[in-house]
C-alpha cells in the first residue's frame, strides 16, 4: 500500500462552540454582560491613549418591544479589515496582540496598558442570550463604518456600516427565555453593577442622566483616609467593620484595596474569607477562594490583583504562580497588620479576638506566628482572673525545693464544676491555675507551653496525681494510696482512693478528670444504643489509653471522723458514713457516679437513719 500525507484545516463547528461556552466555559448566561462591557472599556481606554483629553462613556439600551438589548461605546473602534480578521475568529483579539498573547505586525504593544481583554472570546458569549448579533463601528484609525453580522448559523455577513461617530456598538436581539434582560431595567442594573461597579469609565443606562456604576471605592485611591474607607467598605458590604486593613502591596504580589474584620461570627476556623477580586477593576469573582489564609475566615473585601490573571470565562483567578505569590505575600502582610494592631492598639485586637476567638485560637494550635500573637493578647480565665500566657508564665515559677528539671509549672484545670474549687487551693499561690475551659484552650496552653522550649517550662493539670501538686499546692504530706479494703470499699465511686494529711476541717478532696467523665457519658450514651456505629469506634479508639486516667479523692488522715473510720473495718457504722461523703463529694463537682453507686448510698442513708433512731 503505497504511504500517503495529507493537510487539513482545522474545522469549527460555531454552533458546537457557542454551546460548549454556554453550558462549560460560563456558569451564567448574564457574563456576556460583562464580556460586552468589558469589550467596550478596552476600546475606550485605546482611545484614550490617542487622545488625552478624551473621557469616553458605554451606553446600555434596553428596547423592549424589539426584545433588543444594545451596548455602544464612543471608544477606538474597528476598520473593515479588523472587522474580517477579529469578530469571526475564536481565540484571537486586538486586546490580545496588544498584550503580547500573539505576534503581529500590525500593532506595537504599548498601547496595552489598562485593557482587560485577553482572550478573544468576549463576542461569542452573546450567542448565549441572543438569536443575532449585530456590530456597527466607525475606527479612530480612519476609513469607513462596518456592518458585523451573525446569526444561529456559521455564516458572518459583513458590509458597510451606517455609523457617523467614532465608537461601536453591538446590538442583540435576545432568545425568548432572554427577553427580560430588554424588559427589566433593575436587573440589568444589578447585573452591570456586579461585575462593573467600579470602573471609571461611566456606564449609562437607557439615556439616564445620572451613571449607573457611581460606587466611590475608596479602597482603590493611593493613599485612602481611614474614615472614609470605613463607611465606604461599611456601604458597599452592609454591616460596620471591626477593624480596617488598607492594602497597598508591590510586586511580586501587586495588590491594592482593603480588607476587614466583620462582625458577623463565624463558626468554627473553616469557613472561608469574602472577597471581591478584580482585575483592572473589573469584578472577576464576588467570592474569590483560596486567596486569602485559613485562618483568615472572618475578613471580608476588595482587593484589585493586577498580577493575577483570570480564567477564560473571566469568572475565577488562575490558580498559576502568579495566584501563590498573592496569596503568601497577602498573608505575610495580615499577619503583620496583627501584630502591629496588637502592640499598638491592644484594646482593639482584643475586640477583634473576643468576637472571631474560635477562628483564631483554632488557627493558631498549628500555625506559630499566629500563636506568637496570641502570647501577649489572649485572655485566660485563671484562678487569678483573665491574665494572657505571658502574665501566666512569669507568675509560674517552679519552687527549687520540688522543682530541679523546669524553670516554670503552668497548672490547668478543664472542668467548670471544679473553677470555684480550684480557686480556693491556689488562693495565696504566686502561680495562677489556668481555667482552659473551652474546647481549644487546652490544646492552645499546650502549644504555647511547648513554644517556650523543653526543659524550661512544663504543663500540668491540676490534680493530686500530677508531680508535686499536692505538696506545693495543697500542701498534703503523706500521700498514698488507700489500703486495699478500702479501695474495694469505695469502688463505686470510680475513682482513685487515696490517703494524705491535710487541712483538719476538710474530710475528703474530690477532682475531677475531664477525660474520664467524657469516657463515661458516652459510654452511658452506648448502653442506650443512642451511638452510631461508625462513630463508637472511633470514640473507642480515641479512649483506648484512658484507662488510668481517673477521677482522684482523697480522704483527710487529719479529720476525726475520716481518722476513725480508717482505723475501724470497712463493715463498722462509719464505713458507710464515710462512703456517703466521697460519693457526695464526687456529685457536687458534677462527676458521674454509677446506678449501683446511687443504690449504695440510699442504702447507707436508711442504715444510718435506722442507727440514729436507736433501732437494731
Amino acid at each position: 500500500m503505497t504511504a500517503w500525507t495529507r493537510r487539513i484545516p482545522f474545522k469549527v463547528d460555531v454552533a458546537g462552540v457557542i454551546h460548549i461556552m454556554g453550558t462549560a466555559l460560563y456558569s451564567r448566561p448574564e457574563a456576556a454582560v460583562r464580556e460586552l462591557i468589558q469589550n467596550a472599556h478596552d476600546a475606550v481606554m485605546r482611545r484614550r491613549r490617542r487622545d488625552l483629553s478624551f473621557r469616553g462613556r458605554i451606553e446600555v439600551r434596553q428596547d423592549a418591544e424589539a426584545g433588543i438589548l444594545e451596548f455602544a461605546d464612543d471608544g477606538f473602534g474597528i476598520t473593515v479589515d479588523e472587522a474580517e480578521r477579529f469578530l469571526g475568529t475564536l481565540g484571537i483579539g486586538i486586546t490580545g496582540i496588544l498584550k503580547g498573547r500573539y505576534t503581529s505586525t500590525d500593532y506595537a504593544r504599548g498601547d496595552d496598558d489598562g485593557l482587560i481583554g485577553m482572550f478573544g472570546i468576549g463576542l461569542f458569549s452573546s450567542f448565549m442570550l441572543a438569536d443575532q448579533v449585530v456590530v456597527e463601528s466607525r475606527s479612530y484609525a480612519g476609513g469607513e463604518p462596518v456592518r458585523w453580522s451573525a446569526g444561529a448559523g456559521s455564516d458572518i455577513e459583513l458590509s458597510s456600516g451606517t455609523r457617523e461617530s467614532v465608537g461601536t456598538t453591538v446590538r442583540l436581539t435576545l432568545k425568548s427565555e432572554y427577553r427580560r434582560l430588554a424588559v427589566d431595567s433593575d436587573l440589568l442594573e444589578k447585573i452591570i453593577k456586579s461585575y462593573a461597579e467600579f470602573l471609571t469609565i461611566p456606564i449609562f443606562l437607557n439615556d439616564a442622566a445620572a451613571r449607573t456604576n457611581v460606587i466611590r471605592a475608596t479602597w482603590f485611591d493611593p493613599t485612602p483616609e481611614q474614615e472614609a474607607l470605613e463607611l465606604d467598605l461599611a456601604g458597599y458590604f452592609g454591616e460596620t467593620p471591626l477593624d480596617v486593613i488598607p492594602v497597598q502591596i508591590s510586586p511580586p504580589g501587586d495588590i491594592q484595596g482593603a480588607l476587614y474584620v466583620s462582625p458577623q461570627r463565624v463558626p468554627g476556623f473553616s469557613g472561608d474569607a469574602v472577597v471581591t477580586a478584580t482585575v483592572l477593576r473589573m469584578v472577576v469573582s464576588r467570592d474569590i477562594r483560596g486567596l486569602l489564609p485559613d485562618w483568615a475566615s472572618f475578613l471580608r473585601g476588595v482587593l484589585e490583583l493586577r498580577g493575577c490573571s483570570p480564567t477564560a470565562s473571566r469568572e475565577d483567578l488562575q490558580r498559576d504562580g502568579a495566584f501563590q505569590a498573592a496569596r503568601e505575600a497577602l498573608e505575610d502582610y495580615l499577619l503583620h497588620h496583627f501584630e502591629k494592631l496588637a502592640q499598638t492598639e491592644p484594646q482593639r485586637f482584643e475586640a477583634v479576638l473576643a468576637w472571631h476567638r474560635y477562628a483564631w485560637c483554632g488557627a493558631a494550635l498549628t500555625h506559630a506566628r499566629l500563636r506568637n500573637i496570641l502570647r501577649s493578647s489572649y485572655k485566660f480565665p485563671t484562678s487569678q482572673g483573665l491574665l494572657t500566657f505571658e502574665e501566666i508564665l512569669r507568675r509560674s515559677s517552679a519552687d527549687p525545693i520540688y522543682e530541679t528539671e523546669f524553670e516554670q509549672v503552668v497548672w490547668y484545670n478543664t472542668e467548670r464544676a471544679q473553677e470555684a474549687w480550684i480557686n480556693s487551693l491556689f488562693h495565696g499561690h504566686e502561680a495562677p491555675c489556668v481555667h482552659a475551659l473551652r474546647s481549644f484552650e487546652e490544646s492552645l496552653l499546650a502549644a504555647l507551653v511547648g513554644d517556650v522550649g523543653g526543659g524550661v517550662a512544663d504543663l500540668r493539670f491540676a490534680a493530686p496525681a500530677s508531680p508535686h501538686f499536692a505538696e506545693q499546692i495543697l500542701g498534703v504530706r503523706e500521700l498514698e494510696d488507700a489500703p486495699p479494703e478500702w479501695q474495694d470499699h469505695l469502688s463505686d465511686a470510680g475513682a482513685v482512693i487515696r490517703c494524705a494529711s491535710f487541712r483538719a476541717d476538710q474530710p475528703v478532696m474530690t477532682f475531677l478528670n475531664e477525660q474520664h467523665e467524657l469516657a463515661n457519658t458516652f459510654a452511658d450514651l452506648k448502653k442506650q444504643g443512642a451511638v452510631p456505629t461508625g462513630f463508637q469506634r472511633l470514640i473507642d479508639a480515641h479512649f483506648s489509653g484512658e484507662s488510668g486516667r481517673r477521677n482522684e479523692v482523697l480522704l483527710n488522715r487529719e479529720h476525726r471522723l475520716v481518722a476513725r473510720a480508717l482505723e475501724q473495718s470497712t463493715a463498722a457504722p462509719l464505713a458507710g458514713v464515710l462512703r456517703m461523703l466521697v460519693l457526695n463529694a464526687l456529685t457536687t463537682v458534677g462527676a458521674k457516679i454509677s446506678g449501683e453507686a446511687h443504690r449504695r448510698r440510699a442504702d447507707d442513708l436508711d442504715w444510718i437513719a435506722e442507727c440514729l433512731w436507736g433501732k437494731s
